[in-house]
């Protein structure tokens, strides 16, 4: 059993990093995002204890663990969605734990979800556009960062389809380009391959390996799907049960026992996300 999971840590095939047009944002390359000794309990149990990770600029950083290990609260802490009960929370080295999403948003901090939010009543590139605007962009110069991320994901054919009427894995698309739209220093992505095809994962793949590059920022990635994991991410960092259990690249990942065994130690009815 734990050859067969090893196996399935492993990517099919590496990911495909191509060229693709520069669109304008660029972060700092001494930026970082950390998380110190982050705990956050309810009701007396332990959603994560104690984790510590911290993620540079310019790197797709993975975060994985079985289900309920504590990666969407660890995120949710990340972004101000939630407040930790123990810990901080560093962005570029000022401290700002407690701060709100709409705060961190303004900091630099994007993120998806894994519930797709988009507003469905207006067309694809309209969602894109409104969060380039709500940075500061003028209507015009929003309008031309939304079609450059548009023609970098290869989506510029939906540009003005409405959003109500996308398949669930082109909404996530449109998720993952709406939040690059705000120009961040980091964007954390939750779960954006659920519902896609191989294909589909397959291009998705290439896709975030290349936005430190193309969009000068760093990516944080929760994700199930190993092939995207093991095939995008530069550094991994592995949680279950609320505490870290490994840290490091994917091929050192793919074949630490300590991972395999959580993954083989899942445990179900589990609140943690």
């Amino acid at each position: 059993m734990m050859a067969r999971l090893a196996r399935r840590l492993r990517p099919l095939r590496p990911a495909v990093r191509r060229a693709a047009p520069d669109p304008g944002i660029a972060g700092s390359a001494d930026d970082t995002l950390e998380a110190f000794d982050v705990a956050v309990h309810f009701e007396g149990l332990a959603a994560i204890d104690g984790v510590s990770i911290a993620m540079r600029h310019g790197e797709v950083f993975g975060l994985i663990g079985p289900n309920g290990a504590g990666k969407t609260t660890l995120v949710n802490v990340l972004t101000g969605f939630q407040r930790p009960t123990r810990g901080r929370v560093v962005l570029g080295g000022e401290d700002v734990t407690g701060l709100s999403p709409h705060e961190l948003g303004r900091k630099g901090l994007a993120r998806t979800f894994q519930a797709v939010r988009l507003f469905r009543d207006m067309p694809v590139i309209e969602n894109l556009e409104a969060a380039a605007v709500g940075t500061g962009l003028g209507r015009r110069e929003a309008a031309r960062r939304a079609a450059r991320i548009l023609a970098w994901m290869r989506f510029a054919h939906r540009a003005d389809d409405w959003a109500d009427t996308l398949p669930y894995g082109e909404e996530r698309r449109v998720g993952i380009g709406r939040a690059l739209a705000m120009a961040p220093r980091f964007v954390l992505l939750d779960e954006p391959a659920a519902g896609l095809s191989d294909a589909e994962c397959d291009e998705l793949m290439g896709l975030i390996a290349e936005i430190p590059r193309v969009f000068g920022c760093g990516v944080l990635l929760i994700e199930h799907n190993m092939r995207v994991i093991m095939g995008a991410c530069d550094r991994i960092h592995v949680i279950e049960s609320g505490r870290t259990v490994a840290e490091g690249p994917p091929q050192e990942i793919q074949v630490d026992p300590a991972v395999l065994r959580a993954y083989l130690g899942t445990r179900s009815g589990d609140a943690r996300g």
